[in-house]
């Protein structure tokens, strides 16, 4: 056997473990990359991976890997959804943060995910306020009931800019509203424009304060007038009350002798 021989039988082996690595780390994800409590498995057919954390006592999103397709993050303790939170996961399809303590959304909560984003599940969680435009590019059908909302103008125009937003306001209970008679019934009840009503309450409370500081002004002024009448009054009482002065000896003399 000459030295290529003994080479090539020798590398043989170490290019097929090689490629058995190759094959392995693109099938399967790296134990770094999958977040500590969650499960990681590569679709073939989604091109990219299905990680799961549900009942991960996770307190916050963590950080998840580029090529996540389909995201599990239900029946956790996330208290808050950040601003760009899943900015990178351009390939995010489903996303679920069912069951979790989410309380308010802001306007990026789900900023680079519009385009890919198919169905948002935020159901049982405690959601009460949610920014206008939280929802407004998102074409995903958003599943957003069993929350305490407050119906306000802030809703009516996120639900209003949503996709799905009849099957979203069907789902929506009002648990406190601008209007008291809408409290405790669902959101497609509410046919008021929250918005103007908002404006008109802003309104009134504006006139109000102006006819109060109005109010107060006459007041100070009608105050000021009064006060300095009385004033004069009593200085001139009190000139009134002063004796007369008596005429000097020499005056009289003066007067008998121009008689």
């Amino acid at each position: 056997m000459t030295l290529l021989d003994l080479w090539l039988s020798r590398s043989i082996p170490m290019c097929l473990l090689l490629q058995s690595l190759v094959l392995m780390a693109l099938c399967f994800p790296s134990a770094s990359m999958c977040p500590k409590g969650c499960i990681c498995q590569r679709d073939p057919h989604l091109h990219g991976l299905n990680v799961t954390c549900s009942q991960a006592r996770l307190k916050e999103i963590p950080s998840l890997p580029v090529d996540t397709v389909l995201l599990r993050l239900d029946h956790n303790q996330i208290g808050a959804v950040p601003d760009q939170a899943f900015h990178g996961l351009r390939l995010l399809r489903e996303l679920n943060l069912s069951y979790n303590a989410v309380e308010t959304l802001g306007e990026g909560a789900f900023s680079g995910i519009e385009a890919t984003l198919q169905v948002l599940d935020l159901s049982h969680n405690r959601i009460t306020s949610v920014h206008k435009d939280a929802f407004a590019r998102l074409k995903a059908r958003v599943i957003v009931d069993d929350n305490p909302w407050h119906c306000d103008c802030a809703l009516q125009q996120a639900i209003g800019g949503m996709a799905h937003n009849h099957e979203a306001s069907a789902r929506v209970l009002c648990r406190s509203s601008e209007l008291r008679d809408q409290e405790g019934r669902p959101f497609l009840a509410v046919d008021t424009d929250l918005c103007n009503l908002a404006k008109r309450t802003t309104d009134y409370a504006m006139l109000v304060t102006m006819f109060g500081w109005f109010a107060m002004v006459i007041s100070y002024v009608v105050y000021y007038v009064r006060q300095n009448q009385e004033d004069a009054r009593r200085h001139l009482e009190y000139l009134k009350s002063l004796p007369s002065k008596p005429k000097k000896p020499d005056e009289a003399d003066d007067i008998s002798t121009v008689v």
